[in-house]
């Protein structure tokens, strides 16, 4: 399966944008293989530097998570230069996403409790929307989902086997 659409400057993007390899991660934070997903992704960046940008869209998987799409929402309240923060520490806490400890991780993050606030009203729900079609269009039926350059990764990502496919794509480009 193709990532559906490619990755666009709306996208959550850590690293160099014309990076030689891409990884796209639809993750949810409320998923305990997502949070450990996590430490393989840094590994990734430190290994691989400005070769690889990451990216990540939403895809809570609200029925067996039912704090996955408010912390979402409120991930996706904070802006470009807070999010990662958030992320971060939305994962360093999944077992305990609440809406006090959301606005909490938020607040730490630098966003404001008035975007928090409107953020799990629902103000932020078309962007997690488009993430979770983005996610469907391509495919994704559980998380975390990996794309290296565009094409869906089906095998062993908490291993070296999501360094090697990376590689593979940079070298056949």
């Amino acid at each position: 399966m193709s990532l559906t659409p490619q990755v666009t400057s709306a996208d959550h993007v850590r690293g160099d944008v014309s990076a030689m390899m891409t990884l796209v991660e639809f993750g949810d934070y409320q998923c305990s293989f997502c949070a450990t997903a996590v430490d393989t992704i840094k590994a990734l960046q430190d290994e691989l530097g400005g070769r690889l940008q990451f990216v990540f869209r939403n895809f809570p998987l609200t029925q067996i998570h039912p704090n996955a799409l408010a912390a979402a929402l409120v991930a996706e309240a904070a802006l470009p230069n807070q999010f990662w923060d958030l992320h971060d520490l939305l994962y360093a806490n999944s077992g305990q996403l609440d809406p006090d400890s959301l606005v909490a991780y938020a607040r730490e993050a630098g966003v404001s409790e008035d975007k928090t606030l409107a953020a799990l009203d629902g103000s932020t729900l078309s962007r997690i929307q488009q993430d979770i079609d983005s996610g469907e269009a391509s495919g994704v039926q559980g998380t975390p989902a990996f794309f290296v350059n565009g094409r869906l990764y089906d095998g062993d990502w908490q291993g070296r086997g999501l360094a090697h496919a990376l590689l593979n794509s940079a070298t056949t480009q």
